[in-house]
């Protein structure tokens, strides 16, 4: 929702963008947090991490963090977003064939590639331009509905929910737009979420951000301005993600989880001994790598393996 408009200009620092991201991300997330406090949904209980001793109960000093996409949501939430505007008519036939690509690019490669990353927030920006934060909020209550709310790993699920049980705060930390993110964590029960930030002006979306996507080093200054904030001691703290990526984010805290990892943070993970979860299945694996959307389902599958075959030649 708001936060799509994700081309980065290259002429001002990157360090100074991602603190703007991150203390933009913390801000908004505290004031959603606070607001929604007294409707946050328990969720179902769930089974607690094999560690019995983590996480440590009535410790208030500590929280968990986890990104979102494949680590609590198998696909990408914004790919997801998309085909729920393209069902409402907000943009052409030959978007969504774009957004189909990027989602089995993404899933095929299994990293995140930031120029298909950017690809996909910039053509997003231009569909939700204009629209007010209030629409696109009622709209991503029911794509949430619709299309991602079957997604969730109830692995990755379960360990939210034994730092809830625990009486700690839960926040998803994710480039997702903050609004997206808000409404998936509320959904789960979490306690709040730290997301891209876009710029609206009398409640309509100007079509520009405010710092960078919350991304990579973002998404750490982001967890650092909360804890601040919150008064939350970092070595206590868990966070939790797939991606090599948020390698900065995970060496924040004192507990990092490697969660359906990528190669590159598999081997990080195992030269530091952080712990590793994979709810993943050969056969899950397979069937995820491929977007289905309405309309597209075919299209979707044809560029995946064109995609595929294309990688085997190389």
């Amino acid at each position: 929702m708001a936060a799509f408009g994700w081309l980065t200009p290259r002429r001002r620092s990157a360090t100074a963008r991602s603190v703007l991201a991150g203390e933009a991300a913390a801000e908004a997330a505290r004031k959603t947090s606070a607001e929604d406090e007294s409707a946050l949904l328990t969720g179902a209980p769930g089974q607690a991490p094999e560690e019995p001793a983590f996480p440590v109960a009535g410790d208030d000093r500590a929280a968990a963090f986890f990104d979102l996409d494949n680590t609590v949501m198998q696909g990408a939430a914004i790919f997801h977003f998309g085909r729920g505007l393209y069902k409402r008519k907000f943009f052409e036939r030959r978007e969504l064939t774009r957004f189909a690509w990027q989602q089995a690019w993404f899933r095929l490669a299994g990293v995140e590639d930031p120029e298909h990353m950017q690809d996909a927030r910039d053509s997003a920006l231009s569909i939700v331009k204009g629209h007010r934060v209030s629409e696109l909020m009622s709209i991503g209550e029911e794509i949430y509905d619709e299309y991602m709310a079957d997604r969730i790993w109830p692995g990755t699920r379960a360990l939210a929910q034994a730092h809830l049980d625990a009486g700690q705060r839960v926040w998803l930390v994710t480039a997702a737009p903050v609004e997206t993110a808000t409404i998936i964590a509320r959904r789960l029960g979490l306690t709040g979420a730290l997301g891209t930030v876009a710029e609206s002006v009398d409640g309509v979306y100007t079509g520009r951000l405010v710092g960078e996507p919350l991304h990579g080093p973002a998404k750490a200054e982001a967890v650092r301005a909360l804890a601040a904030a919150e008064d939350l001691d970092l070595e206590r703290c868990a966070a939790y993600s797939d991606s090599h990526n948020d390698i900065p984010m995970l060496s924040l805290v004192g507990h990092p989880y490697a969660i359906n990892p990528d190669t590159k943070l598999r081997k990080h993970a195992r030269s530091l001994d952080w712990r590793l979860r994979d709810y993943r299945t050969g056969r899950k694996a397979a069937k995820v790598g491929i977007p289905a959307a309405a309309g597209v389902g075919a299209l979707a599958g044809g560029t995946a393996a064109a995609l595929a075959l294309h990688r085997r030649r190389r």
